[in-house]
């Protein structure tokens, strides 16, 4: 397989990946220019689909984490048929020969258990590939690393996003235009708390300053209910009334 490399030269022309079509795609690659500045690499599969990977120096993550010296990867993401070929290798392999050129001293990436959860990677993929625990999150939400040097200190959660909780009661929501899903679905669920009486309230985050504050791991999409964490993964309108103990 070959990979492109996106940058602020071919970004309009080129697809990236995780994208819908249209506004959703702008503000997608919208942000992606902000983040080139600060560092941003983002790799995709030659061949149209899902595969690619995305990693920034960690100081400027969109993420509460202290990894002072460390690759952070935003998203590494290999599906459908693209899956069981060794593209998620390749990829991998980029990022941590990258991070070996700039005598970074490792990498990190945030994780979940279980069943797929969104933009979180698989641990035992990770496990295989020398990855280590370095933190957990009070939700159940990982930090892995890859250490490149003999003596890196592991990175960690901020307090912040290692005892994830918010104020007042019904429903927050944190997110960011990193995943151009968000932009499709937050004012469609914003309509629908609307319509039917349920306490919502939606903070855009548009600054690495105020990501790297949010009290929760994932800073993409990070919803709560009376002060706690619920879910990381993004909600359409039907799921969030179900979310919500409401039928419709």
């Amino acid at each position: 397989m070959n990979y492109i490399q996106i940058t602020k030269e071919n970004i309009d022309k080129e697809h990236i990946c995780c994208a819908m079509s249209g506004k959703q795609s702008l503000v997608k690659k919208e942000w992606l220019k902000q983040q080139f500045d600060e560092g941003l690499v983002f790799y995709r599969s030659a061949e149209r689909g899902k595969c690619f990977i995305e990693y920034i120096p960690a100081e400027n993550a969109w993420v509460p984490i202290e990894a002072d010296g460390y690759l952070y990867i935003n998203c590494l993401w290999v599906s459908g048929s693209m899956k069981g070929h060794g593209y998620s290798t390749d990829l991998l392999n980029k990022c941590i020969c990258d991070a070996k050129t700039q005598s970074k001293k490792g990498i990190c990436i945030l994780c979940a258990d279980g069943r797929k959860r969104e933009f979180l990677a698989d641990p035992k993929f990770l496990a295989h590939k020398g990855f280590l625990l370095a933190d957990t999150s009070d939700c159940g939400i990982t930090l892995q690393y890859l250490p490149l040097m003999v003596d890196a200190k592991p990175p960690k959660f901020k307090d912040c996003a290692k005892h994830p909780k918010t104020d007042g009661e019904g429903f927050v929501l944190y997110y960011s235009d990193q995943c151009p899903f968000t932009y499709y679905w937050v004012p469609r669920v914003e309509e629908t708390a609307k319509e039917y009486n349920i306490l919502l309230k939606t903070i855009h985050i548009t600054t690495k300053e105020a990501a790297q504050n949010v009290p929760a791991p994932v800073t993409t999409y990070a919803l709560f209910r009376d002060g706690e964490f619920v879910t990381q993964g993004i909600q359409s309108d039907k799921k969030f009334l179900k979310l919500a103990g409401i039928k419709k």
